[in-house]
């Protein structure tokens, strides 16, 4: 979809920076923001711009300089306030796409982009509309249609059975926990629409960034047997906490359509106390055999599942390799890895001096032994030295901070990139 002169489809902007007048990028758009008039065009108010820490704010339009393609200029005022929207707002790439619409002929489409246009007096507003036309034949897509906001019907209202298939693909590139943080400004309804057309590895990684009262609201919105496939994609230890969340029964239930192996996983984790070593750790970490090679390591190591934490040593065992293993004998830091030649055996490298904890080892013990030996995850064991699970320094953490740290930490981040102060009009 090509944008001209006076005319700017969503599409091109969301996503792109935000910049202040001296260059130095403010944030990123997520969204525009419009006042709906019934069948009369809608004007635009404004931006969400998000900010450091993944803070969503407002920007008024009349505070934008310049909406070029591929970049978003500001006068470089931003109010900090977390954005709400009003209840005579729309947002336009969140809602308005996916909407089934029908044409002038009576036709009916789905809305895969929308354009903004600029009057006579420098006010914005969405002026047209591109459609894909819902009829299909021998497996062709619809043909598409660009047409005027007052062409088309169904834009204004509920609709029942809202899609997300154009607006997932405006979210394709976005980490997880930016998704995370785009759903948790949406109403129940919308939300759970993008739900049911993630696929559920992605909603496996998104359910990980949510808190744990919408973690449990999403996965009431799917029937038994997907929540239970999503559920096998998730670390096991989040997945873990979210059946903890849940009445015994739901959380059974789940259990039970589960993979057996999966399943068995999580079970055992649900059997620890919460602020625990047991309670706290994950059952997959990187294990290997004495006699693998650390070019065999690496490999595993540039997995790109593995986050930092799990991606910085190997732990070394006799099999069985799966938790819980067979005699554990130590880890290997990845720089280690790094110093020796490819052929060498992980074995002769492994470090196995330190006192490791035992499953019902406290939160706080857990965390000196992390801080002493400048440790990004430490091994859990139990008292015949069989391998259990490893606890990472990111669920330490998330349990020695206070609750709902995530959001004032991103309202002082947010604070502390401020350009400016001013309120919301």
């Amino acid at each position: 979809m090509t944008s001209s002169p006076g005319r700017i489809f969503l599409s091109r902007i969301v996503g792109q920076d935000v910049f202040d007048p001296a260059g130095d990028q403010v944030g990123k758009l997520r969204d525009v923001v419009v006042a709906l008039r019934g069948p009369r065009r809608p004007r635009v108010v404004g931006l969400v711009v998000e900010v450091l820490g993944r803070r969503r704010v407002f920007l008024p339009i009349g505070r934008v300089t310049s909406l070029d393609s591929g970049q978003v200029i500001t006068t470089g005022v931003l109010n900090m306030r977390r954005f709400e929207k009003r209840s005579t707002e729309t947002l336009a790439i969140h809602e308005l796409l996916d909407r089934t619409v029908t044409l002038p002929d009576a036709r009916t489409g789905t809305v895969y982009d929308l354009a903004m246009e600029q009057d006579t007096r420098r006010d914005w507003y969405l002026g047209s509309v591109a459609v894909q036309e819902s009829g299909k034949r021998f497996g062709r897509r619809g043909a598409t249609h660009v047409v005027q906001w007052d062409e088309v019907t169904g834009l204004v209202g509920q609709e029942p059975g809202q899609g997300a298939t154009h607006l997932l693909a405006t979210m394709d590139e976005m980490r997880p926990a930016d998704l995370a943080n785009a759903l948790l400004d949406l109403p129940t309804k919308r939300r759970a629409e993008i739900v049911g057309e993630l696929v559920d590895e992605r909603l496996a990684d998104v359910l990980e960034e949510l808190p744990d009262s919408v973690q449990v609201e999403v996965l009431g919105v799917l029937d038994p047997e997907r929540a239970a496939d999503v559920l096998e994609e998730m670390d096991p230890d989040d997945a873990a906490d979210l059946l903890g969340e849940l009445p015994p029964a739901t959380s059974e239930q789940l259990l039970a359509l589960m993979k057996p192996e999966d399943a068995e996983d999580v079970r055992r984790l649900l059997t620890y106390e919460d602020r625990t070593a047991g309670g706290m750790m994950t059952t997959e970490p990187v294990i290997l055999p004495p006699d693998a090679t650390i070019a065999e390591a690496l490999a595993r190591l540039r997995e790109p599942e593995l986050g930092p934490a799990l991606a910085s040593m190997v732990y070394v065992c006799r099999p069985p390799l799966e938790t819980p293993t067979g005699r554990f004998l130590g880890i290997v830091h990845f720089q280690a890895l790094l110093r020796e030649p490819p052929s060498t055996l992980v074995g002769g490298l492994a470090d196995n001096d330190i006192d490791w904890p035992r499953p019902d080892a406290s939160l706080e013990h857990v965390a000196n032994l992390l801080a002493s030996y400048d440790m990004l995850a430490l091994p859990v064991v139990d008292e015949t030295s069989h391998l259990l699970g490893v606890v990472t320094i990111d669920d330490v953490l998330d349990h020695l901070l206070p609750e709902g740290w995530r959001e004032r930490d991103s309202d002082r981040a947010a604070s502390d990139a401020a350009q400016g102060v001013g309120l919301r009009g």
